[in-house]
C-alpha cells in the first residue's frame, strides 16, 4: 500500500449519471496484478516512443527493466516523464488505468533483489535475474531498474462509465 490513500475525483462530465469514482484499493489491485503495460516516454528529439513491458507494483510505485542500450532507456536518460498504461481492449467491460509519473532509477541492492524476486513470484522461473553492480542481470545481459511514483493516475470503468483521477503529493 502506499503511505498516503489517495482519493478518487470522479469526472462527471465524462461519466455515467449512476457512477461512481473508482476506489483506490480496487486501482491498487488492478496495477498490482495487470501483467502487461505500454509505456510512453519520449525521444530526444521529441517524438513519442510507446512500448509494452513488464511491471510490478512494489511499495505504492511501479517497476521495470530495461537493457541498458534499448530505445526506453535512452529516452529516460533524457526526460524521465512517463505514462504507463493497462487495462483492457473491451468497450463495455473492465477497468484502463493511466499513470503518470517520473522514472527514477533503481540501483540500491536491496531494492534490486526485491524487484527481481518480485519478477520470478509474478511471472514465473522464465524472469529469473540476478542481482549486479546496479543492474539485474538475465539472459538478454544487464538491465537497469526504474521506477515510477504515481503523481496522477486515471482510472476508466466501463459498466457503467466512470473516469476517475487520484493525484498524489510530490515525493520528498
Amino acid at each position: 500500500m502506499t503511505a498516503h490513500t489517495p482519493h478518487g475525483e470522479i469526472a462527471a462530465a465524462f461519466s455515467d449519471p449512476a457512477a461512481e469514482a473508482l476506489d483506490w484499493a480496487t486501482a491498487e489491485r488492478l496495477l498490482t496484478d495487470a501483467e502487461i503495460f505500454w509505456l510512453s516516454s519520449v525521444r530526444p528529439d521529441g517524438r513519442p516512443h510507446v512500448t509494452p513491458l513488464l511491471t510490478l507494483w512494489i511499495d505504492g510505485a511501479l517497476h521495470f527493466c530495461t537493457g541498458i542500450g534499448e530505445r526506453k532507456a535512452r529516452n529516460l536518460r533524457e526526460n524521465p516523464e512517463v505514462v504507463l498504461t493497462t487495462g483492457t481492449n473491451s468497450l463495455d467491460r473492465g477497468c484502463d488505468l493511466v499513470v503518470e509519473g517520473t522514472a527514477e532509477r533503481v540501483a540500491d541492492g536491496a531494492a534490486l533483489r526485491t524487484v527481481a524476486d518480485a519478477y520470478v513470484a509474478k511471472y514465473g522461473a522464465d524472469w529469473t535475474f540476478e542481482v549486479g553492480d546496479g543492474v539485474l542481470d538475465g539472459e538478454g545481459g544487464p538491465a537497469l531498474v526504474y521506477r515510477v511514483g504515481p503523481r496522477t493516475v486515471f482510472g476508466f470503468a466501463k459498466d457503467p462509465y466512470a473516469q476517475t483521477r487520484f493525484r498524489f503529493p510530490p515525493a520528498d
